[in-house]
């Protein structure tokens, strides 16, 4: 988890990994997790159900390509900065991830950033090396700037203790 009790300073770079089948009684397991995530980091309410949002979403479409009992491979990545989701499925060779439609402009309107498409295991992260075909999406949702790390130096470590 993110370490909000000193501040954006002093909020580290950590990494959760979750893998659930990706079965409609399943996927919200993936929502839960990263709204228990953005809130911890301090996100507002809004941009909480934002990621809620595009997870679901992004869940589902990958649900939709998977190969039958793959399970949907999601890695956390919480920093002094944001949330980035890598999530995938193993896929048939040659798979992609579907970038039209409803689902899709969903996603991209509700983060900062969004990327899409056909990779391997040995190229997502927590893939197990091989070069079995995956789909894969990651998103980014960064913190606001008042939640980030100080980047100047000029007087960022002033200290009143003398």
């Amino acid at each position: 988890m993110a370490d909000t009790t000193g501040g954006a300073a002093a909020r580290r770079t950590e990494r959760l990994e979750l893998r659930v089948p990706t079965s409609r009684t399943q996927l919200p397991a993936v929502r839960a997790m990263t709204g228990d995530l953005a809130m911890r980091m301090d996100f507002d309410l809004d941009a909480v159900e934002d990621l809620r949002l595009a997870v679901d979403e992004a869940s589902a479409t990958l649900a939709s390509v998977a190969l039958p009992d793959a399970p949907l491979v999601t890695v956390f990545e919480t920093g002094p900065t944001g949330l980035t989701i890598h999530a995938w499925v193993a896929t048939a060779e040659g798979t992609d991830v579907p970038r039209d439609g409803f689902g899709w402009a969903v996603i991209a309107a509700l983060v900062d950033s969004v990327d899409a498409g056909a990779a391997t295991q040995a190229e997502v992260p927590a893939g197990d090396g091989s070069t079995s075909a995956v789909a894969s999406i990651t998103l980014t949702k960064e913190l606001p700037a008042a939640l980030r790390p100080a980047t100047g130096g000029g007087g960022s470590d002033l200290s009143v203790a003398r």
